[in-house]
């Protein structure tokens, strides 16, 4: 039994106020290599960065970093280990241990694949042989007993877990190929892919207790999205936060983010909300958008434009109560100081990064990204919900799903109570 000592200082419930946590990071899954391949880094005013490239973005008010695992990244095409895919159980153990020794939020991303996955591609592992769905079921849920498993014996515990990636049309094709509305792709089936889904959410709930459910989809069509969750419902309502990819130059205006988010908040009130992927261009806008630049006359593919962007993106969030979570995708591309030949990290550039692949100079986003979730966000000034709120929270305002098991001090009934 846990045994409790209350102070008997109290909040004055007048002057503070209890505000939820917020998340605001990237998917830094390529850092490590392109640390260990020597690119430069420099902060906006040119300076090399030193101390480790977490602890610069953790001291420009980061908290949270996610990063993607493979089944068997080896087995993947050229031109996709061209694109960055590496990511296997070894790699992510260390790259998710820096993480959680660097006191970042760590959310992990399951692609149950060997290689991406997406809207366009969710091809099943190449070790996974059966067709039978029961059989891939159950695969599925020891590889991420196991890995999660492996993970939290490394130190590396994730706070957010990401069972499949984009996974709005299904994932383990062909038999977990499926459209949002519910409807058959092929031999695939929505009832597949709910069982490969919960799963997964089996794995996590069992082995990592503590860890929010992330179940992430794309942009590309809003009803999409809607129509997903509500199929979805009909299977299972076993997770904590809907996570959405936002590309404007794929997905379209904040008009159309808005309006999604408006309508996600009233149908799942009992869910946050996370941007788990972002980017906007500083150099070089992309042949194949969707949206031609022309759309978005605030953003040029500029240092400035791509900095508007984030400013414009933030102030849409920040009118959404539900929304706690802001992640840049691939923030740290940058091949500037090395050997092209021998030496870089993929085959091209990526010019929506934080950094200029030319110069190694910081993009002034890096900095704005902080203004979502600004230091204290957890408690901002501080008024407790009063002592009719009976919800464990740790000191940074972190709501918890049950009383503290570790040994610490929390926020429980407007007060700060001593777990011993």
């Amino acid at each position: 039994m846990i045994k409790k000592t209350f102070i008997l200082i109290a909040f004055v419930t007048s002057s503070l106020l209890l505000s939820a946590q917020k998340y605001v990071g990237g998917d830094i899954s390529l850092l490590p290599t392109y640390e260990e391949h020597g690119a430069k880094y420099l902060d906006k005013d040119g300076n090399a960065i030193t101390g480790g490239m977490l602890n610069y973005m953790k001291a420009q008010g980061w908290n949270a970093m996610r990063v993607r695992l493979f089944v068997d990244p080896s087995k993947a095409s050229a031109a996709h280990k061209g694109e960055g895919v590496r990511q296997d159980l070894a790699y992510v153990k260390a790259l998710g241990k820096q993480i959680k020794d660097a006191g970042l939020q760590f959310m992990l991303d399951f692609h149950y694949s060997d290689t991406w996955t997406d809207p366009g591609k969710h091809s099943t592992p190449s070790s996974w042989t059966s067709t039978d769905p029961d059989v891939l079921a159950q695969t599925l849920y020891q590889y991420t007993k196991d890995c999660l498993d492996e993970l939290n014996k490394a130190g590396a515990t994730p706070d957010f877990v990401q069972p499949g990636n984009e996974i709005t049309y299904g994932m383990l094709w062909p038999t977990g190929h499926c459209y949002p509305d519910g409807g058959n792709y092929g031999s695939g089936t929505f009832a597949n892919f709910a069982k490969y889904l919960t799963a997964g959410i089996k794995a996590i709930r069992e082995v990592c207790p503590k860890a929010k459910v992330v179940v992430q989809t794309e942009l590309s069509k809003a009803q999409n999205v809607t129509n997903f969750y509500k199929t979805l419902k009909q299977f299972t309502n076993d997770y904590d936060v809907i996570g959405l990819s936002y590309y404007p130059y794929y997905h379209g205006t904040l008009n159309t983010l808005n309006s999604l988010l408006n309508t996600l908040e009233a149908a799942y009130p009992d869910k946050k909300i996370q941007i788990v992927e972002t980017g906007y261009y500083h150099a070089w806008y992309p042949d194949n958008a969707t949206f031609p630049i022309s759309t978005f006359p605030k953003w040029p593919a500029t240092d400035d434009g791509q900095l508007q962007f984030t400013k414009d993106l933030i102030a849409t969030l920040n009118q959404h109560t539900s929304v706690d979570g802001l992640y840049w995708w691939f923030p740290e591309a940058n091949e500037y100081g090395l050997n092209w030949e021998t030496q870089r990290v993929t085959d091209n550039w990526y010019n929506a990064s934080l950094f200029d692949n030319q110069t190694g100079k910081a993009m002034q986003a890096l900095y704005e990204l902080k203004t979502f979730a600004p230091e204290g966000t957890g408690i901002e000034a501080v008024q407790a919900a009063g002592a009719t709120d009976k919800h464990w929270y740790t000191l940074d305002g972190r709501s918890l799903s049950d009383k503290p098991a570790t040994k610490g001090i929390y926020i429980h009934g407007s007060h700060k109570v001593v777990v011993r």
